[in-house]
């Protein structure tokens, strides 16, 4: 008898910027195209999942998922303040609709990494409206989507910019003052708040409140859909008088975020790899270490801990809404799945209420800032001629589906 509930949803995940392509009306187009820019490349076709998204949606159902996670870009829905475009909502509709037509549950995030261009104009998230805006977004979508998507995510990986910001991902953050005035002067405005470009701390109440203000409106509409917001959660470890400096990391970048889900119906937990903390801080990794194309350790063990931690800090039913690895060595891909999910196992066997996996990512994709170089993807895509194939490694998982639900 198979450890995984016969309900168990079993996805895989997009975010529409990096799969759609041609997003014109969002931030990040703009910041892929300004000089300097911090983008090896801009996004482009990408891979032309607006209007190829029903083939690869018969490729998720022929390999055995029962779900497929995606983002509405915000952007096109609402291209200027106020103006929504109906053959944009027609058309996530239309998708939406297929997905359930597939036999697959659609989980839809609503926020993923871009927004609107003229929102990014006004502040983004650190403007005090930006709540109002966003809920009114969502309140749009409840009424287009409410009776035909399955799960809701409002906000993705909420928590991130936080982390970048502790962990200095990008550097030192006034090395990024010359992309951010290079953004302000693009677009002609006075204020330019992005993902990652602006005040940080104060985007992150923002959206912290965003987030709140939507669960709100969309039960305001009568949508019976579980909702949730999704973070970026990686194991944090600490040496011998690192637990200090790991727990304030942790406080800042994860429980903070933790403890705005009272009152949702789950946590979206999204992870690939740990941190660990000594006495100065992150703790550089050891010579031979393996890594993924991202960079960071191969660690798919750090899953198990984390839904742990999550679960026991909120008290709420977890979903794996990403997980995932870059890298160009298929068997490794296997490899890193069938590890994590032992630690989902090994959640579920001692009582642990984890309601789903999605594996990052279903396509190789645009990463952001890297561009097209890290392949995340279950299925290879021939960007010149949109050629979809199928890896083995995507065989596997469906296999390995198949096997769990016999």
């Amino acid at each position: 008898m198979s450890i995984f509930p016969d309900d168990f949803i079993w996805g895989t995940a997009t975010a529409a910027h990096q799969v759609e392509g041609n997003n014109t009306s969002n931030d990040f187009w703009l910041l892929e195209h300004v000089e300097p820019t911090l983008f090896v490349e801009p996004s482009g076709d990408a891979c032309d999942h607006f209007h190829l998204y029903e083939q690869d949606v018969r490729l998720l159902k022929e390999l055995g998922f029962n779900a497929y996670r995606f983002s509405i870009e915000w952007a096109r829905v609402e291209p200027e303040k106020g103006e929504f475009s109906n053959a944009v909502l027609e058309h996530y509709r239309r998708m939406t609709t297929y997905v359930r037509d597939q036999g697959l549950a659609p989980i839809v995030t609503l926020q993923h990494f871009t927004t609107p261009l003229w929102f990014a104009r006004e502040g983004g998230f650190e403007a005090k409206d930006a709540p109002e805006h966003f809920a009114n977004y969502a309140s749009v979508m409840a009424d287009v989507l409410g009776d035909v998507w399955g799960t809701v995510c409002t906000i993705n990986e909420i928590n991130l910019p936080m982390r970048f910001l502790e962990d200095r991902v990008l550097g030192d953050p006034v090395r990024l003052t010359k992309y951010h005035d290079a953004a302000r002067h693009r677009c002609g405005a006075e204020e330019f708040s992005s993902f990652f470009l602006g005040d940080i701390e104060k985007a992150a109440e923002g959206m912290k409140k965003s987030h709140r203000r939507a669960v709100e409106a969309i039960r305001a509409r009568g949508s019976k859909a579980p909702i949730g917001v999704t973070l970026a959660i990686q194991e944090e470890q600490a040496i011998a008088g690192g637990e200090e400096v790991r727990d304030r990391a942790r406080k800042r970048c994860v429980d903070e975020f933790l403890d705005i889900t009272k009152g949702d119906d789950f946590v979206g937990v999204q992870t690939y790899t740990r941190s660990i903390y000594g006495p100065e801080g992150r703790v550089p990794l050891a010579e031979g270490t393996e890594t993924t194309q991202m960079g960071y350790e191969f660690y798919p063990e750090a899953l198990e801990q984390t839904i742990r931690y999550t679960a026991a800090y909120t008290k709420l039913p977890v979903f794996i809404t990403e997980n995932g690895i870059g890298t160009d060595d298929d068997s490794r891909r296997i490899a890193y799945v069938e590890a994590a999910l032992e630690g989902v196992k090994n959640c579920l066997a001692d009582g642990i209420d984890v309601r789903g996996y999605c594996y990052w990512s279903m396509l190789d994709n645009y990463e952001w800032m890297l561009g097209y170089r890290p392949t995340f993807g279950l299925i290879a895509v021939d960007r010149i001629t949109q050629t979809r194939t199928v890896k083995p490694s995507a065989r596997w998982l469906g296999g390995f589906i198949k096997q769990v639900n016999d």
